[in-house]
Parts: C-alpha cells; sequence; structure tokens
C-alpha cells in the first residue's frame, strides 16, 4: 500500500507549508504458508471444476450412444417388417392363384389382406419413429431437427470380456464423480491446515519518507503484527466449522464410491442379460422360427396347412426378429451405460453385425 499523511496542513494544503508530510509504503506479510495454503485451496478447486466438465462430457456421450443405436434399432425394425411385407405379399398371390382355381376359400386371401395391410401400416408408422429417433439424435448433437443422417453403422460383435473387478479397478480410477470429490476432500484437508494458521499472527513492514516544513527530512520503518489471541473463539469455531465439512467431504467420497461400483455392477448384469438373451435367439430361437416358417409355407402350398396356421408362423418369426433386435440394442445402451458408470471408453474388437 502507498500512503500519505499530512500533518499540520493549511488550508491550501500546499505540501511544502504542512508541518510535516509523509509518505509511506507497506507490505502485509501473512504467517508463512497461508499464502501457500490459499493458493493450493483454489488449485484443488479447479482440478474439481474440470472433473466437474469431465462428468458433462461423459454423460453426453452416453446419452449420444444410446440414442444412436435407438435409432439403430428402428431402421432394423423396418428391416424385419418390410422383409415380412414382402412375405406376405408372396403369400396373398399364393392365397388368390388357390382361391382362382377353388383350393382354397375366400376368407384366406381376405386374411392375406388384412395381414398386409397390418405389415404396411407398421412400416408407416416405424417410419414415423425413425424421424423421431433422428430428431433426439440431432438435438444431442446440436444440429437442427431434420438435419439429414445416414444408415446407422453396425456395433461391434457383442462380447464381455471384462470381470466385475477389472471394471472396479478402472472406476475407482477414472470415475470422473470421484476425482472431483476426491480433489474436495483435498480441498477440505487444506482449509482444515488454514483455519489452524489462523491462529498465527500476520506482519507488516514499511518504510517512510518524513518532509518536515523548516526541519530537517528524514526517513523511517515500521513493523508490525496482528494478536489472533483476542479471537481465539472466532478461530476455534472456523477450525470446528472447517472440520466437520473434512468429514462430510469424505462420508461423500465413500457415498459416491458404492453408488459408481453399484451402478458399474448393474450395467454389467444388464449387458451381461442382454447378452444371454441374443445368444439364445441368434443360436437357438431365429433358427427354430425360420424352420417353422419354411415347413409352414410348404405346408400351405401342399394344402396340409391353413393359413391362419401360415400367418401365425409369419407373426412368430417377425416377433422373434424383433426380440433378438431389441436384445441388441439393450446390450449396447447397457455397454454406454457401463461406460459412463466407469468413467472412459471401453475398447471392443469390431466385427460384422448378423442382418436378420
Amino acid at each position: 500500500m502507498v500512503t500519505w499523511e499530512s500533518w499540520n496542513a493549511p488550508e491550501s494544503f500546499q505540501l511544502n507549508e504542512a508541518d510535516n508530510n509523509i509518505f509511506r509504503l507497506s507490505q502485509k506479510i501473512p504467517f508463512p504458508g497461508k499464502l501457500r495454503l490459499k493458493g493450493e485451496i483454489a488449485s484443488k478447486e479447479a482440478e474439481r471444476m474440470v472433473a466437474g466438465l469431465k462428468i458433462t462430457e461423459i454423460d453426453t456421450v452416453a446419452q449420444l450412444k444410446k440414442a444412436y443405436y435407438d435409432l439403430w434399432l428402428v431402421y432394423w425394425n423396418l428391416e424385419v417388417y418390410r422383409r415380412d411385407q414382402e412375405l406376405v405379399a408372396q403369400f396373398a398371390r399364393i392365397a388368390e392363384q388357390k382361391y382362382a382355381v377353388g383350393q382354397v376359400s375366400q376368407p384366406d386371401v381376405l386374411r392375406a389382406q388384412v395381414e398386409l395391410t397390418r405389415l404396411i401400416n407398421r412400416v408407416t408408422t416405424e417410419n414415423l419413429v425413425a424421424s423421431k429417433a433422428q430428431a433426439q439424435l440431432n438435438a444431442l448433437l446440436s444440429r437442427p431437427p431434420e438435419a439429414p443422417l445416414g444408415m446407422p453403422k453396425n456395433p461391434p460383435s457383442p462380447a464381455m470380456p471384462y470381470s466385475m473387478s477389472e471394471l472396479e479397478e478402472l472406476t475407482l480410477r477414472n470415475r470422473p464423480e470421484l476425482m472431483a470429490q476426491t480433489r474436495a476432500l483435498e480441498k477440505e484437508h487444506l482449509a482444515l491446515a488454514l483455519a489452524r494458521k489462523a491462529y498465527y499472527p500476520d506482519f507488516e513492514v514499511s518504510i517512510s519518507r518524513f518532509e518536515n516544513f523548516g526541519q530537517r527530512d528524514g526517513f523511517g520503518i515500521g513493523v508490525s503484527t496482528s494478536i489472533p489471541l483476542a479471537s481465539k473463539y472466532k478461530y476455534d469455531a472456523a477450525v470446528g466449522e472447517a472440520t466437520a465439512n473434512l468429514q462430510a467431504a469424505q462420508s461423500e467420497l465413500g457415498r459416491l464410491r458404492d453408488l459408481a461400483l453399484f451402478e458399474v455392477k448393474q450395467a454389467l448384469v444388464e449387458a451381461q442379460t442382454a447378452l444371454e438373451q441374443l445368444n439364445l435367439f441368434l443360436y437357438t430361437h431365429i433358427p427354430q422360427a425360420e424352420q417353422t416358417l419354411q415347413a409352414s409355407q410348404i405346408g400351405y402350398q401342399t394344402g396340409t396347412l391353413d393359413f391362419l396356421s401360415l400367418i401365425d408362423s409369419v407373426r412368430a418369426i417377425e416377433q422373434v426378429h424383433l426380440e433378438h433386435l431389441t436384445a441388441a440394442a439393450n446390450f449396447e445402451r447397457a455397454w454406454a451405460e457401463l461406460e459412463r458408470a466407469v468413467g472412459q471408453e471401453l475398447p471392443r474388437r469390431e466385427a460384422s453385425y448378423a442382418k436378420p
């Protein structure tokens, strides 16, 4: 600080006529360690804010991946409905041919048209669902709702190469919420140390220049110190508050750690469940449904099976494919949630996805 004092100055405040002019330069010096602690506290707060930004990034990426596979699922559902639409259109032509020669009754033709209309309606409504999914994905990308998006790329071959112990280790090392709270805990440790430093005095040193009217000029130096003992109860309260904040930060870190590990376990179980369902559909249900449809088609053409049974076979394979695709999308959503829970991207091996 720079200070000027003028003693017994005349009304005109002329410096050369005042009894005494004092020009002082002073500097306050906190007790050693206080400034360092304040700097480290600010640094920890900055690191905590950086971790908070990472939380937002990871959450946004997870939402983006889930929206992407929602759109992916819609496109593949459309493929299923279009394939079944072609199948039913083919069966409708067969029914019309058999009706023309008197081999089947008119209700077979009507049932075929009803089923064909149902599938046309499903294709139409699924296209509207695709528009909604595109708008959601565009919103997460900060793009206009109608911005064009291409056909979603197929995901890698689903597999779960990570154990719970590996995921726990990754979570404790990378989860940004834990990193942010760890920095907050370190900050509270420093705040407690700073509160304890308040019991120690601060200092001030100064150098002065004296200009005396009609007398000898000169210089002076000064040293002063605070007396913190006069405010001991205030400092005691500050230490108590810092201690309580430290304990709260420790408890919050434990709570966040437990929550993070629970979320990892939950996402892992969801991914494993979807993977089991997917494998069951791929290697059991889909082959069985395909064989049933082929047998029903041959049976209807040879007259050993009625049209209702044929339609039931079409609907059965449609449902199996839809559930199979839903399981695949559920695995990708669970994987995205697992990456969010762990706090980092988890590497996967690339492979093509089988078309239904």
